[in-house]
């Protein structure tokens, strides 16, 4: 695996057929085409005003609600954590931030500061441009709560702000502005006991440590809570709390993770995640979203548990 020669452009690391399982969360999965770190924003403009205008793109931060088929990714994976990470206060209140910096680091660094309202942000295992994708979030708060504008790039490499009401925003969901991808949120905070945010970050990871796999690899939550509903009451009710399909299964410790719990192949994990849909479907006549993205192609075998 070799780094590329650098253009008078562009300044980051450009890799070749990357492991995409060292990438994601899962730890499993094929490998990208082409996977590119970026210095800082303006090198991330500079490397996609040299890209092709049909390139395939797939933006990663932790890699917490994805998954890579087997086969691999046939594009570009630009990668953003350790990269856009810039954390800047706007003012005392407002909070710049990049997407390739951890939900968990906000968390830190607003209560640190005596502003409260970003808390749950602890206990997404994820980065900020995932968190903005998916309006992210955990223990009843959500990401755009709190956001104020966004600063987004295209795919030619130009930057735009927007104001938060410029999206529509719901559960789980995102959209507005097409064809742009979430480089930074500016985030409104209150101010508050810096000593009871704290208190409240310790307990909402121990509360995630006693309820959900964290010792185990996975995506976090697989289906999102139907209406009125939880995923995890429907999967267990339907039996499978515990099912295991290859090297992946269904977490004995909370029905909404599949957990990588013995070398799973990502053919593993979608084969059981299509088993769970569809008993849940048979069995309350619930179709479960899916929050984990998929993408990729599938090998010869992917098919071999159908």
């Amino acid at each position: 695996m070799m780094a590329a020669t650098h253009t008078q452009h562009w300044r980051g690391e450009l890799r070749y057929d990357e492991p995409m399982a060292q990438h994601t969360s899962w730890r499993a999965g094929g490998t990208a085409r082409r996977f590119y770190k970026p210095q800082d924003l303006a090198d991330l403009c500079a490397f996609l005003q040299d890209l092709e205008p049909d390139e395939p793109l797939l933006w990663v931060g932790l890699g917490s609600n994805l998954l890579v088929r087997d086969g691999g990714f046939p594009g570009t994976v630009i990668f953003t954590f350790g990269a856009l990470t810039a954390l800047d206060w706007l003012d005392d209140n407002t909070l710049r931030v990049e997407a390739g910096v951890s939900c968990a680091r906000v968390a830190r660094e607003t209560t640190r500061r005596g502003l409260t309202g970003v808390e749950f942000l602890a206990g997404i295992p994820g980065t900020m441009g995932g968190a903005l994708a998916m309006n992210a979030g955990a223990f009843g708060g959500e990401t755009w709560q709190r956001v104020v504008a966004v600063e987004t790039v295209d795919r030619y490499g130009r930057l735009q702000r927007h104001a938060a009401t410029e999206y529509k925003v719901g559960y789980r969901s995102v959209s507005g502005v097409s064809g742009a991808w979430f480089v930074a949120a500016h985030l409104r905070l209150e101010p508050g006991d810096a000593a009871a945010a704290q208190r409240r970050i310790r307990e909402l990871l121990n509360r995630r440590g006693a309820t959900q796999p964290t010792q185990q690899y996975s995506c976090g939550s697989v289906f999102r809570n139907p209406p009125g509903d939880f995923a995890a009451r429907l999967i267990e009710a339907a039996g499978l709390k515990g099912a295991r399909l290859g090297g992946a299964q269904v977490s004995e410790k909370h029905a909404n993770f599949i957990v990588n719990d013995d070398n799973a192949s990502a053919a593993d994990i979608e084969a059981l995640l299509l088993r769970v849909q569809a008993a849940v479907m048979r069995v309350h006549g619930v179709r479960l979203e899916t929050e984990v993205r998929i993408v990729g192609e599938a090998t010869a075998g992917a098919d071999r548990h159908e």
